[in-house]
């Protein structure tokens, strides 16, 4: 025989689970990458829509910085890694590093 719902024992106080921290992906600004690299990393990489690819590269030029997206920390690893791959494979200098949010 079952025990009845009250026999039960109490269910435990939930542990609280930490969110992870969250990382801020930088795009800087130099003088030999191209605006339009820039857009097709942030499309390709980051799958951003043309439009806000190019507010945030817009950003990168006028501000010198921009953010390009915020993840955890592998995600975040892993997004700068291909970024500055990509720009090496393109012989563009642009520097991608990333932040705590």
């Amino acid at each position: 025989m079952l025990p009845s719902y009250e026999e039960m024992p109490a269910a435990e106080a939930e542990e609280k689970v930490e969110q992870p921290k969250l990382y801020k992906v930088l795009l800087h600004n130099d003088d030999y990458t191209t605006m339009e690299f820039v857009v097709a990393i942030l499309e390709s990489i980051f799958n951003m829509p043309e439009d806000q690819a190019i507010q945030v590269m817009l950003n990168v030029h006028v501000r010198g910085v921009g953010v390009a997206g915020i993840y955890t920390f592998e995600v975040a690893e892993m997004k700068v890694a291909k970024t500055e791959a990509a720009a090496r494979e393109n012989e563009f200098p642009l520097l991608c590093t990333m932040e705590e949010a």
